[in-house]
Parts: C-alpha cells; sequence; structure tokens
C-alpha cells in the first residue's frame, strides 16, 4: 500500500509538470512566442496552485474518506485541463481578436489567470492531499511533508524528460493530455482497490474510474482525441481554410490557404504570404539597400528570406550568391509542400544556399564576409527576435562585414503617428548601432524604417540619383521602387525629421542581457493597443536597481526600529524566507529561460528540460534536508538563506562568463553550463522548504494546515517572481539588475528572521 501512495505522490508531481508545459505551449502560441508571457503563465499558474494548497489545508482535517477526495480532485483536474486546453486556443475568438492581433501583457495576465483557475488550484489541493494519504501510512508528523514534497519533485523531473523526448516530439496537445490522464485513473484505481474498509462510495468511486479508463482507451485507439484536436484547430482559425498545422520544436506553425494564396503563421503572427507578397515593403527592403551598395556580390539573409525577398534579390545579375540562414526547417519543409512559382524560383536558384540553422549562430560559425546582411525580423518584441537587435549582435554583423557592406534592418515607423513609446523603441536600436557602426541611414516610412548601417561613408552620401542610375543599370523590373517613388523616399528632409523624431528619446543600450528592446517594443503596441495603461510602462522604465537598494535600506531600517516583539513574529518571519525563496526560485527559473533564449534562440522545446534540471535539483535538495531533518536547526536554515544569496551573485557571472566564450566552448559544454545552473538553482531552493515545516510546526499544531500555508507562501513568492521578474526586472534592470535585486530581498529576509530568532521556542 504504501508503494502505492508513493508512486500516487510521484504521479501527482509528474502530472502537474506535464500539464504545465502542454498549457505553457499554448499559451505561448496564443501570445505570438511573447517569452515574457512565459513568467506570467508560470506566475498565474504559481499563484493559484498556492491559493488550492492553502484552502484545502484548511479543510482538510475534516476529510474523512482521504483516498477518494484525493481521487476525485485527480478527475476534475484532468476534466477541467482538457477543457482549459480547448478554451486557450479560442482565447483570441473569445476576446474578439482577430488571427495574427497580438495580446498585451494586461490581457495576458488575466486571461491566463482565468483560464488556469481550475487547473491549478485543483493541483494545488492534491499536494495537501498527498501529504494527508501519506502521513496516514508513513506515521510520520513533521517528515512527510518534505517527503511529499521530494516525491513529487522527482515527478516534476521525470515529467521534464517525459515531455522534452517523448509526449512533445511525438504527441500532440490532446494525446499528450489524454495518455497522462489515463496512466493518473489507473494509479487511482489502484489506490482505492488496495485500500482498506472500503465503502459503497469507494466503490461508486472505483466504476467510475474504470469508465473512464475505458473511455480514455476508446479515445485514443479510435482517433476520437484527433478528431477532438482538430476541431479544436478549425475552432481557433474559424473562417480560415487551415491546411497544415504543427508543432515543431522551434515553435508552431499554421498554414492558411485562400483561392491559391498561402499565409503562414509563425506563433499565430503572419511571416510569409505566398505567391503574392506585401510587394511594397519587400521591394522598398530588398532594392534600396542593394542599390545604395556600388557592387554587391555576396548577401547572408537573416530568417524571412523566402517569400519575396530572395525572389527580388535574385533580380541584381551582379549577385553571386545569396546564403540564406532560417531556424526552423519545419517552415522551408512547408514551403515545398505548398509550392507556388515564386518560391519554386526562390529556393531553386544556384545561387542560393540555404541554412537550417538560427542566424545569429551561423553568423558567429562561418568565416565568410558579406556586402549585405539582410535581417528579415521587423521588431524585438521577444527576446527570440531582440537578440538580432543588440550591440552583442552588431558587433558580430560589423566583423562579417566588407568595408563598404552594409547592415539592413527594419523597425516599426509611422510618418503620422508619433509616440514617446515608438521614439523610444527606435532611439534604442537607433544609439545601440551608433556604439558599433560610424554611419547609419535612416529611411523613414509608414509601417517601417528602414535602417542602413556600414563603416564606410558610402551609405551617408549615397543619394536618389545614384540609386536610380544602378536601378537602370541593372535592368530591375520593380512595381513600387520607380524612379519618383526613389526620390521621395530619399530627399534629405527625411534624415533631420528622424533626428527630431528620436530627439529627447531613450539613451539606453540594447544588449542581450539586458533586452531593453523588448521593453519598449512592448510598451509601443500596448500603447496602440491600450493606450489608459501609458503611465504603468512610463513609471516602470524609471525603475533602477539604486531605487530598489534605496527602498530595501529605508525598509529595513523601519523595521529594526518599530520590529515586533513577540512569538509570532517567528512564524512571521519564517514564512517571508519561504517567499522571498520562492521569488528567488522563479526568477532562477527565469534567468536561466531568458538566457538560452538570447543565446541560442529558441525555447520552446526546451522549457521542459530546464524546468526538469531545476527539479531534479529541487529533489536532491529536499531529499538531503528530509534525510538530515532531525539534525538540523535554525542555524542551518540562516545557511541557507545567505546560500540563495550566493547563486543569486554567482549565476549571472557565470552565464556572462560562458556566453562572452561560447566561441571557445565545446558545442556541448554551454547546455550543460546551463543545466548544471538549473540544478544548483533548484537545490538551494527546495532545501530550505523541509526545514521551513519543522521550525513552523514547533509553533503550530496542525500538520495539513502548516503544509498548506507554507507551499502556498512558497508559490506566492513564485507568483510575484513571475510577475515582476518577466515584466519588469529582466527586460529593465537586465540579468545583473534583476539577480541584485533577488539578493538585495533575500538579505531582508534573512536580517528579520536572525533577528526574530529569540522568540523560538
Amino acid at each position: 500500500m504504501r508503494t502505492c501512495v508513493h508512486i500516487a505522490v510521484f504521479t501527482m508531481g509528474l502530472s502537474g509538470l506535464v500539464a504545465e508545459v502542454l498549457l505553457l505551449r499554448e499559451f505561448l502560441i496564443v501570445f505570438s512566442g511573447n517569452e515574457l508571457s512565459i513568467g506570467i503563465v508560470l506566475a498565474n499558474w504559481l499563484i493559484l496552485e498556492s491559493l488550492g494548497s492553502f484552502l484545502f489545508g484548511r479543510q482538510a482535517e475534516k476529510v474523512q474518506n482521504r483516498f477518494e477526495t484525493f481521487t476525485v480532485i485527480t478527475i476534475l483536474f484532468f476534466v477541467s485541463l482538457l477543457a482549459v486546453l480547448f478554451l486557450v486556443r479560442i482565447l483570441k475568438r473569445t476576446m474578439g481578436l482577430s488571427i495574427g492581433e497580438t495580446i498585451g501583457l494586461i490581457p495576458m495576465l488575466y486571461s491566463s489567470f482565468l483560464l488556469l483557475l481550475p487547473v491549478s488550484i485543483l493541483h494545488g489541493a492534491l499536494f495537501t492531499s498527498s501529504c494527508q494519504i501519506y502521513s496516514m501510512f508513513s506515521g510520520q508528523r513533521v517528515a512527510a511533508i518534505g517527503r511529499v514534497y521530494v516525491y513529487e519533485t522527482v515527478g516534476t523531473l521525470v515529467g521534464g524528460i517525459v515531455c522534452t523526448y517523448l509526449l512533445i516530439p511525438h504527441l500532440h496537445t490532446f494525446q499528450a493530455a489524454v495518455w497522462l490522464a489515463l496512466f493518473n485513473f489507473i494509479v487511482c484505481l489502484a489506490l482505492l482497490l488496495f485500500a482498506r474498509q472500503a465503502g459503497r462510495f469507494r466503490k461508486t468511486i472505483r466504476i467510475g474510474l474504470s469508465a473512464l479508463i475505458i473511455l480514455c482507451g476508446y479515445g485514443i485507439s479510435t482517433g476520437q482525441v484527433d478528431n477532438f484536436h482538430h476541431h479544436s484547430i478549425q475552432a481557433q482559425w474559424r473562417g480560415h481554410n487551415v491546411v497544415h498545422y504543427q508543432n515543431s520544436p522551434y515553435g508552431n506553425i499554421c498554414v492558411i490557404e485562400n483561392e491559391g494564396q498561402y499565409i503562414f503563421f509563425e506563433d499565430g503572427l503572419a511571416s510569409l504570404i505566398t505567391p503574392v507578397p506585401d510587394i511594397p515593403s519587400v521591394e522598398e527592403f530588398v532594392h534600396l539597400p542593394l542599390l545604395a551598395h556600388p557592387d554587391p556580390q555576396r548577401v547572408l539573409i537573416l530568417s524571412g528570406g523566402a517569400g519575396g525577398v530572395i525572389y527580388e534579390a535574385l533580380k541584381h545579375g551582379v549577385l553571386e550568391i545569396i546564403e540564406y540562414a532560417e531556424l526552423d526547417p519545419l517552415l522551408l519543409e512547408l514551403l515545398r509542400k505548398f509550392p507556388t512559382p515564386l518560391t519554386e524560383s526562390e529556393l531553386g536558384d544556384k545561387r542560393v544556399t540555404v541554412q537550417y540553422t538560427d542566424g545569429r549562430m551561423y553568423l558567429s560559425a562561418t568565416p565568410n564576409v558579406y556586402d549585405l546582411i539582410l535581417l528579415g525580423i521587423t521588431d524585438p518584441s521577444t527576446l527570440q527576435t531582440n537578440r538580432f537587435f543588440t550591440q552583442e549582435f552588431f558587433t558580430l554583423a560589423k566583423s562579417k562585414l566588407d568595408k563598404r557592406g552594409i547592415l539592413v534592418l527594419g523597425l516599426p515607423g509611422s510618418l503620422t503617428y508619433s509616440s514617446e513609446e515608438l521614439r523610444n523603441l527606435n532611439s534604442c536600436i537607433f544609439n545601440t548601432l551608433k556604439s558599433v557602426f560610424p554611419s547609419i541611414r535612416v529611411l523613414p516610412g509608414d509601417g517601417t524604417n528602414l535602417f542602413l548601417a556600414s563603416d564606410s561613408l558610402e551609405v551617408l552620401s549615397v543619394d536618389a540619383e545614384q540609386i536610380i542610375e544602378r536601378l537602370n543599370q541593372r535592368n530591375i523590373q520593380a512595381e513600387v521602387l520607380i524612379p519618383w517613388y526613389i526620390e521621395q523616399k530619399l530627399h534629405p528632409g527625411w534624415r533631420a525629421w528622424f533626428d527630431h523624431f528620436v530627439e529627447g528619446g531613450t539613451q539606453k543600450i540594447n544588449a542581450d542581457f539586458s533586452p531593453i528592446g523588448v521593453f519598449y517594443s512592448v510598451a509601443h503596441w500596448n500603447a496602440l493597443f491600450a493606450p489608459s495603461l501609458r503611465w504603468l510602462f512610463g513609471w516602470l522604465e524609471r525603475i533602477n536597481i539604486e531605487a530598489i537598494a534605496f527602498l530595501v535600506a529605508i525598509s529595513l531600517i523601519f523595521y529594526l526600529i518599530l520590529r515586533p516583539r513577540n512569538p509570532r513574529s517567528f512564524r512571521a518571519g519564517l514564512l517571508l524566507c519561504v517567499i522571498t525563496t520562492g521569488f528567488a526560485g522563479m526568477i532562477f527559473d527565469l534567468v536561466l529561460i531568458f538566457a538560452f533564449q538570447s543565446v541560442y534562440g529558441y525555447v520552446f522545446s526546451w522549457i521542459g528540460f530546464l524546468v526538469a534540471s531545476f527539479m531534479a535539483g529541487a529533489a536532491g535538495g529536499a531529499t538531503l534536508t528530509t534525510a538530515i531533518l532531525e539534525q538540523m536547526d535554525f542555524r542551518h536554515f540562516v545557511k541557507i538563506e545567505l546560500a540563495v544569496m550566493g547563486f543569486a551573485l554567482g549565476c549571472p557571472l557565470v552565464l556572462l562568463v560562458a556566453t562572452t566564450h561560447s566561441g571557445s566552448l565545446d558545442a556541448f559544454l554551454l547546455p550543460l553550463i546551463f543545466l548544471a545552473l538549473a540544478c544548483m538553482g533548484g537545490f538551494v531552493i527546495a532545501s530550505q522548504f523541509p526545514l521551513a515545516n519543522k521550525l513552523y510546526l514547533r509553533e503550530s499544531a496542525g500538520l495539513m494546515p502548516t503544509a498548506g500555508l507554507l507551499y502556498a507562501a512558497d508559490l506566492l513568492g513564485g507568483w510575484l517572481g513571475g510577475i515582476v521578474g518577466a515584466v519588469v526586472l529582466l527586460p529593465v534592470l537586465g540579468l545583473v539588475g534583476t539577480s541584485l535585486t533577488v539578493t538585495l530581498l533575500k538579505l531582508t529576509s534573512c536580517v528579520v528572521i536572525v533577528t526574530q530568532a529569540r522568540w523560538q521556542r
């Protein structure tokens, strides 16, 4: 029987992680691949799970049919999971948003909160229920919570591995959810069969479980689960003819067809249109830079090349080589699956070489030097795209350009609408370019501002007359880029216009580990779709580490003067420590996810693995603490506080050193460093929880209320870390500033608990 209980707790942890990852991937698609949503979704998951743990903990002692209760909660958890997965897919339609329209941060916050509500609360209740059934058979009281935490953490670890290597590569979302439900129902049935004193209610639950097991098996074997999956896609893309829908390790791609016109959506945003692309923007993006160079022979296109860009570039007969780097091979496979004359001519030309890799990593590895590098990404709205707008990337691109070479990129722009957010976005990237390139030419436009950066002064001096002459010499046939349009586009007055536009804008530099460009991009889109919240982004931008340090110092001074002096204050100090540790744990998770995305350009398939590594360390930390719990006391608790602070200071230093020298590291060593840091972070974070329960139980007689309260406090800290870390700290303060903030918060909790130690019994 004890083995069944162990398996049930393990399965509870595994199911939570798998459900979390499945939901997170679906939210990433709906939220257009914005990694800031990772923190928001994880934070809402944790706060709601903490609420479920806390609420059930208050009522747990009154529950009589404990195994049946655990089983009923499990059933409700999976029913709600399947329902929520469907609701996430139709979220945009429910909110009245069109396909391709982005969702702001505030709608992300409340929509994910409401959708996660049933699933997360039920899983939080499962933790407290697991503590209850475990304590019945183990005969342990203090150690029961810690051991359940260990088994749940081990299940989470295995869940991350199962997600990464089994479920995600081979099953779609609903298949994975139903298989997981089937496994849990079998475990619950075994638990009820081995339990003694079966009553009428237990027999009813057994019959219901058996029926659910048969139903799951029928749905999988007959393809009904697949039908439900396809129905959800049609509901998500209602009104569109979806001809292909597929997840890859790098994201989600959906292809819709309308009278021979194909639109390729990546994470819900249109990326390619064939066979008739947006001709004005494509011609301007390709021909103006190529005509600005006197003799372009070698061109590198980073993303977005297929579907018009390569086609237009090939019109320049002087070109000898076009290299095209695209991260997701699935996109090129689908272009061949749904061929058009445009894409066939592009990808079939002997001058075109396609590289199936991340553009930045390819640029770092190639020995080639180019006349032009065209960046087919026009907005640093996510960490994946922002890494092509940073000082580090511009420095890399400069090293791969010929002395007359030109780096070409675009940013959102408007000739009629001017806002502080749009000004800051353009000013930030403009200043970042100026920190690397001596010559920058900006061609403003309605929709896109075109930036040409070079080491050569020629890019500044080229005028409309030269461009038109080269257009005629190369015999370029264009629909929009004709002489009068070129004269208007290159009018000298536009330089003064842009200088005036960015005047007074931010002077901040965008960097890999200080991605302020993401913040400005999100603020710009928020100003367009939720202008009432502009004040909030303006206030958040002014946050700095000096202000945070000042607030922490003032808070500590007031606390030391006014601190309470009674036994209850020690328990409050413990809760504060658990909350700040939960905050630190979420920040460590996000730091590693964000840093991984900044280095590699994809995190869609690695979320489960990074979380699994974190949970592996957490399992080790919780196991070790639980094993020696009887020998541990308050001094060890303080040492764990100091260890969390030490990791907060050391983690960013290791990442900065490792990524700076990534070129000299073995290809497998850098990912191992990420995994090792995740494991170490989990170890120090989880080491505190069992000991905190032991110390708290000296002041409280209730096992279940203590388990629910401290678990809720831990998850509350995680919620705060997810919201504050993803939306404010990491984009605005960067990696180092965020880690320093964690250190200051842990210093505060450490001072509080040390000064209250005298009230410990």
